[in-house]
């Protein structure tokens, strides 16, 4: 494994075990996530790494925004979002989007099939699987 796979799966296991356990994500785990992804994609490709990472960040941000906007998604989802934006890149995080709903659905399902009905779920836990899956899937 490289190091962005393990960037990856050290920002999904502190995000996921941080929003179980207090129903929040940190900002220190995403900005330190946006920080290894800007510094590594810089390192590893130059000004071109460092332009797909924040594009990803960006695209981040912007594919659950209307979300968050409507109540649907906490802050700290929309940026640990951006956080992978910056490790997986524009079309990573695409990916990574398309991924996130049908495994968030899943889980809703899951909530509803048990009798559980929930105000809100943890939403990390869709959102690291499938930030995963999708790098998996890019190599």
């Amino acid at each position: 494994m490289d190091a962005l796979a393990w960037m990856a799966i050290i920002l999904g296991c502190a995000a996921v075990v941080d929003d179980l356990r207090r129903r929040i994500i940190s900002n220190w785990i995403n900005l330190a996530a946006i920080l290894a992804g800007l510094l590594y994609h810089g390192y590893r490709q130059g000004w071109r790494g460092l332009g797909t990472a924040i594009c990803g960040a960006l695209l981040g941000l912007a594919v659950f925004l209307i979300c968050y906007c409507l109540g649907g998604m906490g802050g700290g989802d929309l940026k640990l979002m951006a956080a992978f934006g910056t490790l997986l890149g524009p079309g990573g995080i695409l990916i990574a989007a398309l991924l996130t709903c049908i495994i968030g659905g899943g889980i809703a399902a899951l909530c509803l099939l048990r009798n559980r009905a929930q105000r809100a779920i943890p939403y990390s836990p869709a959102i690291v699987l499938g930030a995963w899956l999708a790098l998996l899937a890019g190599r």
